[in-house]
């Protein structure tokens, strides 16, 4: 993907975080000058969920999500990323699964309504099948790079290669 689309996926993650913290504080304050803004929350808790995935997607693309490694990153690097590549065509297929329920789920939501604020709870469940696309695209971007380098330079899906300076734990 371009490096445009990364950027504007990262502003718009912290727009709206920047737009969850407004409106939790705009709440407490107004909840306390007596005038409570009971949609607030609802709105906060509905771009809370987008900007998870935004962020889920983010992490993946830079390998940061947390793994246990212990075991694996003492295989041989050709074989630790071919078993990258098979659990990561496991987490594609599960990704591709919740994007299509999470479609059907966001479609049987159309006319529920969203708590107090009167918009449609399709909007909370869209971020499912939306974020899970998201993910599915950029995990098969990796799968396909280490695909690609697989006989030269393997490289893990999931996780980086350690870099030279890298601490390594001591292991008994």
């Amino acid at each position: 993907m371009s490096s445009l689309f990364h950027k504007g996926e990262a502003v718009l993650a912290m727009l709206l975080l920047a737009a969850i913290v407004l409106l939790v504080f705009a709440a407490g304050v107004m909840r306390w000058f007596g005038h409570p803004l009971v949609w607030s929350v609802d709105v906060a808790q509905l771009l809370f969920v987008w900007v998870a995935f935004l962020g889920a997607d983010m992490a993946l693309r830079k390998r940061a999500h947390i793994g246990i490694d212990y075991l694996v990153k003492r295989l041989p690097n050709s074989t630790r990323a071919v078993l990258d590549v098979a659990l990561g065509v496991l987490v594609l297929a599960f990704l591709v699964t919740m994007t299509v329920m999470g479609y059907r789920l966001t479609m049987l939501n159309l006319e529920r309504q969203f708590g107090d604020s009167g918009i449609s709870y399709a909007f909370v469940t869209a971020a499912v099948p939306v974020g899970c696309l998201l993910l599915a695209i950029t995990l098969t971007g990796q799968i396909l790079d280490t695909l690609r380098e697989l006989r030269s330079h393997p490289k893990p899906v999931f996780a980086p290669l350690p870099k030279a300076g890298d601490i390594e734990e001591v292991v008994p």
